[in-house]
C-alpha cells in the first residue's frame, strides 16, 4: 500500500472526525470528491487507487480532473471550487506528514479556485408559489406528504438537508409553534410558524402517527427522504405547475429556490436583513445581503426617495440614439 492510502485515511479519522468533528454531510461531500478523483486518475494512469502515491496527484493531474469535472461531468464552478477545497484540505493534512513531498504539495495548494459570475437568485412569485402548492395530488398519501413538506419549505426557507432531518418531535404547535433544527455548523435553531402551516402541519401529524424520533416527512417505507428525493418531488410539482401558472415555463426550481422565495418574502415584509440572516441559518448578515440585491421593489423605493422635491420619480432615459448607445456599451 502507497502513501497516499493511509494518509487518505487518516485524513478522514483523524483529522475530519476527529479534529475537526465535521457533520455527516461535510464527510460524504469530501468523499464523493475523493471519490471521482481516484477514479479520474485511474482511468488516466491505469494505477488502482491503493497503489497511487501523492506523486500521482501533481498538479497536472489535480488541473485535469478539474477540468474533466466542468467539461465532461457538466459541473458548475462552485462545484468545481467545492472539489478543490477538499483536495486543499486533504494537502495541507499531508504537509504535516509527508514533508519530503513539501514542493509537490505547496504546488498543489497554489492552484487558486476559479472566478465566476454571480447570478442574481431566483424565487417565486406570490403566484408561482400557489400553483407548486397547488401541485399535489392531495387524494393521496404522498401527495398530502409532498404538500406539507413544500408549504413548509417555502415558509421557513429551511435547508433540503434540515428539512430531510426533522423528527416528529421538531414540530411544536401549540403557543409559539415553530420547527427545531440544526442548520450548517450543527447550529440549532428554531423557525416560527404561521397559522396556515400549523394547520397544515397538524392534518399531517394526524396522519403521519410516527413516534417522535421518525421523520417527519418519510418515504412510503419510512424512512427518511434523501436530498435527491426532495429536489426531484419539489421539481415534479414545479413543471405539474407550469399549465395553472406559464411562469415557470423554463424556471429551474430547486429546495433552495423555495429557500431563496422564503427570504424574499420576508424582506418583501420588512424584516431587517440582520433577522433574515437569524432566520436562515446565516453565519454572516453579508449572506444576506444577496436578496436585497435581486429586489427591484427595494432599489425602485430607494430611487422614488432621492428624486428632487416637485418631480416626478423615474429612471434616466437618453433622448439621443447615439446617447443611448454608449450607455449600452
Amino acid at each position: 500500500m502507497s502513501a497516499l492510502a493511509p494518509t487518505l485515511e487518516a485524513f478522514f479519522t483523524e483529522r475530519l472526525v476527529g479534529q475537526r468533528q465535521v457533520s455527516p454531510h461535510t464527510v460524504g461531500a469530501y468523499a464523493d470528491t475523493f471519490r471521482l478523483l481516484l477514479a479520474f486518475v485511474q482511468r488516466r494512469s491505469g494505477k488502482a487507487p491503493s497503489s497511487l502515491d501523492l506523486a500521482d496527484l501533481d498538479v497536472a493531474v489535480i488541473g485535469a480532473f478539474l477540468e474533466h469535472l466542468e467539461r465532461d461531468r457538466g459541473n458548475a464552478v462552485r462545484t468545481r471550487n467545492a472539489r478543490l477545497a477538499a483536495i486543499h484540505s486533504l494537502f495541507r493534512f499531508a504537509a504535516l506528514r509527508h514533508p519530503e513531498h513539501a514542493a509537490l504539495i505547496q504546488r498543489v495548494l497554489a492552484l487558486p479556485p476559479k472566478r465566476f459570475d454571480r447570478a442574481v437568485v431566483s424565487f417565486l412569485s406570490r403566484k408561482e408559489v400557489d400553483a407548486v402548492l397547488a401541485s399535489p395530488d392531495r387524494t393521496r398519501w404522498i401527495g398530502r406528504r409532498d404538500h406539507a413538506l413544500l408549504v413548509v419549505a417555502i415558509q421557513t426557507g429551511l435547508r433540503v438537508s434540515e428539512l430531510t432531518g426533522l423528527h416528529c418531535q421538531d414540530a411544536h404547535l401549540r403557543k409559539g409553534a415553530h420547527l427545531r433544527c440544526f442548520g450548517k455548523g450543527r447550529k440549532e435553531r428554531c423557525t416560527p410558524l404561521t397559522t396556515q402551516t400549523v394547520s397544515v402541519l397538524r392534518v399531517w401529524l394526524q396522519e403521519r402517527r410516527g413516534e417522535p424520533v421518525d421523520p417527519l416527512f418519510p418515504t412510503s417505507t419510512g424512512r427518511a427522504l434523501s436530498r435527491d428525493a426532495v429536489a426531484l418531488l419539489v421539481a415534479k410539482h414545479a413543471k405539474a405547475a407550469e399549465q395553472a401558472c406559464p411562469t415557470l415555463r423554463g424556471k429551474s426550481v430547486s429546495p433552495h429556490v423555495l429557500r431563496h422565495t422564503a427570504a424574499m418574502n420576508l424582506l418583501q415584509a420588512g424584516v431587517d436583513t440582520a433577522v433574515i440572516a437569524l432566520w436562515l441559518g446565516h453565519e454572516s448578515v453579508e449572506t444576506t445581503q444577496i436578496y436585497v440585491h435581486a429586489d427591484l421593489s427595494i432599489k425602485e423605493r430607494a430611487l422614488a426617495r432621492t428624486a428632487p422635491p416637485g418631480t416626478t420619480p423615474g429612471r434616466y432615459r437618453a433622448s439621443d440614439d447615439l446617447m443611448v448607445f454608449l450607455e449600452a456599451l
